[in-house]
């Protein structure tokens, strides 16, 4: 099964060696200088403010991944870093990624709740945009499951919004997976898709440039914080 394939059934794929490992020593030292700059342990936000990582979401390696699935129009919305160490390691609970950053707010039916994180507004739109949306995970360290692995729940993106209440039900249903994937590989998710992560048992850095894409404007002056043409 290809991975364009495997996305679409199971909301999943692994792509191997996006980027090479001169560009996984730079995008490292340009993550590690944002981090430094950044007051949040585990993360920084609002990645797309870097150059370098405008550049690589709109890089040939990056946009081969994304056209396929979101076509021509496809954008990048939204950048994060997550970067897992013994002093910043969590655990994540089963959960899809129901919102968006968005430049300001503009009540609009179907959108809602709101909430602010670093600065910037967030909203949880209506399914039917996250269903145009794409995750590209690029890994910067090799992530075995003892450190702090996606597990996803296949196929579970074609449900649409899941409520919390159902979510353990899901989780007794539908086999979990564990991604383990290699510096330079990335993971490709769909925002609907379960999942979760463990607090990593072996001490070293999970760095993960998350970066979202999009296909659909949002509508009634509502506007994506990071888009970028």
């Amino acid at each position: 099964m290809s991975w364009v394939d495997q996305l679409k059934a199971d909301g999943f794929a692994v792509v191997e060696r996006v980027v090479s490992d001169a560009e996984n020593l730079e995008l490292i030292r340009v993550v590690g200088d944002a981090a430094e700059g950044a007051s949040g342990r585990g993360g920084v936000r609002n990645l797309l403010d870097l150059d370098a990582i405008r550049e690589l979401a709109r890089c040939t390696a990056v946009w081969s991944i994304v056209e396929p699935v979101l076509g021509p129009g496809a954008f990048p919305v939204r950048g994060i870093l997550f970067d897992k160490t013994d002093g910043a390691n969590w655990k994540v609970p089963w959960h899809q990624d129901v919102t968006i950053a968005v430049r300001e707010r503009v009540d609009v039916e179907g959108f809602g709740p709101w909430s602010m994180k670093a600065g910037v507004l967030h909203v949880q739109p209506p399914a039917a945009v996250l269903e145009e949306m794409l995750t590209v995970r690029i890994h910067l360290d090799g992530c075995p499951a003892e450190n702090g692995a996606l597990r996803v729940l296949p196929a579970t993106h074609c449900k649409g919004k899941i409520a919390e209440s159902e979510v353990a039900e899901w989780t007794q249903r539908v086999p979990e997976v564990v991604c383990e994937l290699g510096a330079g590989d990335a993971l490709l998710m769909r925002p609907l898709l379960l999942h979760a992560s463990s607090a990593a048992t072996k001490v070293g850095h999970r760095r993960v440039i998350h970066l979202d894409f999009a296909a659909v404007e949002l509508p009634n002056g509502l506007e994506w914080a990071e888009a970028q043409v």
